[in-house]
């Protein structure tokens, strides 16, 4: 019993924690992209965890500022989303170095530079309530 148990340990340390796994897949948003929170959540396989992917970017270790591109990541109205923790002119700043373009109400064309996710991305169907 205690046997299983030790190796349950070893197997949920090899895997990525959820902020991790956020970060591993932010690294991989190509310049001039990008994605919405829920997409990211939904790509990870947790379709309802927008917030969390929020929640991990703004816990974002300062050592992963550079590596982590953290700006590409957008709310689904294709806005950058006010937070209190930063400036949001940086973000639409670093944007705009990218060649992103913003309309006159501050929001980026999601048909137009929205990344479509990695090549081996997870179907996640989400239910709908009628």
């Amino acid at each position: 019993m205690r046997q299983a148990r030790a190796s349950e340990r070893r197997v949920r340390r090899t895997r990525p924690t959820f902020r991790e796994a956020v970060y591993l897949l932010v690294r991989r948003i190509p310049v001039g992209r990008v994605v919405t929170y829920g997409q990211v959540a939904a790509i990870l396989g947790h379709p309802r965890a927008a917030r969390a992917v929020g929640s991990a970017l703004r816990y974002l270790p300062s050592n992963d500022l550079r590596r982590v591109p953290w700006q590409r990541v957008i709310n689904a109205a294709g806005k950058i989303s006010l937070r209190d923790f930063y400036h949001p002119e940086l973000q639409r700043r670093l944007l705009e170095e990218e060649g992103i373009e913003f309309d006159r109400r501050g929001r980026v064309d999601l048909r137009r530079y929205r990344w479509a996710g990695p090549a081996r991305e997870r179907l996640v169907r989400l239910r709908v309530a009628y």
